[in-house]
């Protein structure tokens, strides 16, 4: 019963925490049979960095286009890696508010560096350089919520 449960609860859990970022809701609660699944997101961050616009001014067209049309024009026009998101959360461009980028593009990175935070569950999470090379594109705004797999920077060599 329990191991049955566990694999359904966990695909349940990620379809609702999509359906959150898709929605931008805060909270949804589903109840079936004997099994009750409530998923909350509490956006603290959310007023600060929109105030202030030095780097994402340079990420606003990604940002204002939807997602679905980002990524299904994505293979097309993108020659360098991509850097996915390892977790559903909320993109972060520098450290702090009002503190300068992590990256720009046309910067050059080493492997390892930070390229931005993902904020998932209240834990900031760096995104790092896979490899040397130059930040072709930021896929991402300040604040922006991103899913799974979802493309965030592009590296060239």
């Amino acid at each position: 019963m329990s191991d049955k449960h566990t694999a359904i609860d966990a695909d349940l859990v990620r379809a609702l925490a999509n359906i959150l970022n898709e929605t931008e809701l805060t909270e949804i609660e589903v109840e079936k049979d004997d099994l009750k699944i409530k998923v909350k997101r509490e956006i603290t961050v959310a007023a600060a960095p929109v105030q202030y616009a030095p780097a994402p001014v340079a990420a606003a067209p990604a940002a204002a286009a939807p997602v679905a049309a980002a990524a299904a024009a994505a293979p097309a026009k993108r020659s360098g890696e991509e850097v996915k998101s390892p977790m559903v959360g909320t993109a972060y461009l520098q450290p702090a508010p009002g503190s300068d980028p992590f990256i720009s593009v046309g910067a050059k990175v080493k492997k390892g560096q930070t390229l931005l935070i993902v904020e998932a569950m209240k834990t900031m999470n760096p995104i790092t350089a896979p490899r040397d090379g130059v930040v072709a594109e930021i896929l991402v705004g300040d604040a922006q919520p991103v899913e799974f797999g979802e493309a965030l920077v592009v590296l060239e060599a």
